[in-house]
């Protein structure tokens, strides 16, 4: 947010300093854009959805007495599933569910979906593998293990990568991000042109810019649409061709996004040919007055569009309230660009022309308080709706990742604050006339010199010809020397002045933080948002197979009220893991002795869960002594064991205990 100094008069050619600063300022940009690539592929590993399973049955870890019908899987919001999105392989690695698409049996507000499993499957561990794309456009996938009976060997081994993730995943990552930036500099650029600086419109570097702007969002878009299909499915880069592939895409919401992506920007190479053409060749006032509102109205419709293509298809389409969510986003980005796409047009204003005015600085200085503006009240709410709570804010990764971005804003906002007071300086002048004075002294002295040098080098070639003959040729090549001098002239004033210099190097740490900004920005649009992390912690149940801890012992005393109602209970279960288990029980009365009591009954409830209570009826053997066999504890936890000793017909009593189980 910036100001510059108004063009100034001739001044005398560059010196090699400044014939460096370019080359000064490319090498720093360049270098910067390699940290930021850098830090993208450090730590966008593969993509989390916004889609998370939260639930199974049979659960991960699970073990079960027999083989169940099929095995279902719910999931925190919408997926798409295909033929082969849920596998279930047996211990030695092969099939066991019968190879058909996923049935939907979501209900309600409960995503979820079932595979059926074949007849007559034998004891042991089966693997669960599942692969889907959430709704927001991430692939997510995972695996668990349960057992039938007990728990087995097994060759399949649990894949340790995600979907969305190697060589494909870090494709798209890059592409997304330039596809972000592409955006920023095509809307931005073209806004600080139209609001800002009409003149612009005629300068070769703004030009570039904006152009470079929509081939990087039309290639990366391109690069995505055809990067989906490997990128949601198998992985391999040489899927990005198969026409199959790309046929499916097409008809998946991401697919239709990516595709009307294309087409508004078919439109908005159109409006681009008009504003750096028609437009710019336009000397009538009042006909560039009409011009410019069309060429403004039309260019916020199709940057509106295209910002809607990403709140189409991304977080701003799932969760809660997504009809708020979507045209928050679609302001959010729009601010963005109009922030610091203008603020990358300003930056090449300020190096690359001599003549941009303190005018249009200050206009585009106006245009991103209001987007800052804009950006906190969008940001605020997103923050809100992707969070959700305190603790997810700073114990997810989505949360931790925000923070880092509003740092980043809070930097860049300040950055902007010093630009603002250089703006003030020369909106008032500041030290831009002895600036002036000091650099035409020297441009006299400089073009002194290049006259006579050049009256030299004219005339001599000019003495065989007669006094009114005249060299075309020479002519055009004096008039391309003299505009090389009045440009470097303008240069070097502009050069000359300390205001514009800070100014120059405030915009450009903008700019730099700016870039950063978008990294993290990029990372988050691909992260699981704390709010779905949270929840999926809390619903979900742990991944981990069942471990072997030991025999439980528990002595537990009783008290039945009755005659000779007192007494101990001593039990063992043994394993004490998932899975079956054997549990003996003794009754001791008061004096140690084996006592005999008409019943026992026992039960187990795992409370985290909801679990049970689940039953089991132990036969006497022998006075005081008391089995049960075929105790199933289907996961591990912290189970509630309650043991039911009945003395009399009318005197019984419940006592239990909380253990650690698997």
């Amino acid at each position: 947010m910036t100001a510059t100094a108004p063009p100034f008069g001739p001044a005398p050619s560059i010196s090699a300093p400044a014939r460096r600063r370019p080359l000064a300022v490319a090498g720093l940009l360049a270098a910067l854009a390699g940290v930021v690539f850098g830090l993208l592929l450090a730590v966008a590993g593969p993509a989390s959805a916004h889609a998370a399973l939260t639930g199974s049955d049979p659960q991960d870890g699970a073990v079960v007495a027999t083989a169940p019908k099929e095995v279902t899987l719910t999931f925190s919001e919408q997926v798409a599933m295909g033929e082969g999105s849920i596998r279930i392989l047996d211990p030695d690695g092969k099939r066991a569910d019968t190879e058909k698409a996923p049935s939907d049996l979501t209900a309600g507000s409960t995503v979820k979906y079932g595979v059926s499993l074949h007849t007559g499957l034998p004891d042991g561990t089966y693997t669960v593998a599942w692969q889907a794309v959430s709704a927001d456009s991430h692939p997510v996938s995972g695996a668990f293990t349960f057992s039938i009976g007990a728990p087995s060997e097994t060759t399949v081994a649990l894949p340790d990568n995600e979907a969305g993730g190697g060589l494909v995943g870090t494709l798209y990552g890059i592409a997304r991000y330039a596809a972000y930036a592409g955006f920023i500099v095509l809307a931005g650029g073209a806004a600080f042109v139209l609001a800002c600086w009409q003149r612009g419109a005629g300068a070769r570097p703004l030009q570039r810019l904006v152009v470079r702007g929509w081939m990087t969002l039309t290639t990366a878009t391109i690069a995505m649409l055809l990067l989906r299909s490997p990128y949601t499915g198998s992985g391999k880069l040489g899927d990005a061709f198969d026409l199959d592939g790309l046929k499916a895409v097409l008809d998946t919401k991401p697919g239709a996004a990516l595709v009307s992506r294309l087409l508004l920007l078919g439109a908005s190479a159109l409006f681009i040919a008009v504003l750096f053409g028609a437009y710019a060749k336009r000397e009538d006032e009042r006909e560039k007055k009409d011009l410019t509102f069309g060429l403004s109205l039309g260019g916020a419709v199709i940057a509106a569009g295209i910002a809607g293509t990403w709140a189409l298809a991304e977080h701003a389409s799932t969760g809660i309230q997504p009809g708020i969510a979507m045209p928050v986003d679609v302001l959010h980005l729009l601010a963005v660009a109009a922030w610091l796409g203008g603020l990358s047009a300003l930056l090449v204003a300020l190096y690359r022309t001599p003549d941009i005015t303190a005018a249009a600085v200050r206009r585009f200085s106006r245009i991103a308080f209001t987007s800052v503006l804009v950006l906190t009240a969008t940001g605020i709410y997103q923050s809100w709706r992707q969070v959700g709570s305190w603790s997810a804010l700073t114990g997810t990764g989505y949360g931790q990742l925000l923070l880092v971005k509003v740092g980043l804003v809070a930097v860049l906002v300040g950055i902007a604050g010093i630009s603002r007071r250089w703006t003030a300086r020369l909106a008032t002048g500041g030290s831009t006339e002895e600036a002036t004075e000091s650099a035409t002294a020297e441009t006299e002295s400089t073009a002194s010199e290049e006259e006579e040098r050049e009256a030299a080098e004219v005339t001599a070639p000019a003495a065989p010809h007669s006094a009114g003959a005249e060299d075309p040729a020479r002519t055009a090549q004096l008039a391309r020397q003299q505009a090389a001098v009045a440009t470097a002239q303008k240069k070097r004033i502009r050069d000359a002045d300390p205001d514009r210099s800070g100014l120059r190097r405030s915009v450009l740490a903008e700019v730099g933080v700016a870039v950063a900004l978008l990294a993290v920005t990029t990372i988050l649009t691909s992260t699981e948002p704390g709010r779905t992390e949270e929840e999926a912690a809390r619903s979900s149940t742990p991944a981990a197979a069942p471990a072997a801890s030991g025999p439980v012992n528990l002595t537990l005393p009783f008290d039945t009220g009755g005659k000779n109602g007192k007494g101990t209970v001593r039990m063992d279960l043994d394993p004490g893991r998932t899975g079956t288990n054997v549990v003996h029980l003794w009754i001791d009365g008061i004096d140690g002795k084996a006592m005999d009591v008409p019943e026992v009954k026992l039960a187990f409830t795992l409370k985290s869960k909801d679990i049970g209570p689940l039953p089991a009826v132990p036969v006497r053997l022998t006075e005081g002594h008391w089995t049960s066999t075929g105790v199933q504890i289907p996961i591990a936890g912290d189970w509630n064991v309650a043991v039911t000793v009945r003395t009399s017909d009318i005197d019984q009593t419940t006592v239990d205990k909380n253990v650690k189980i698997g």
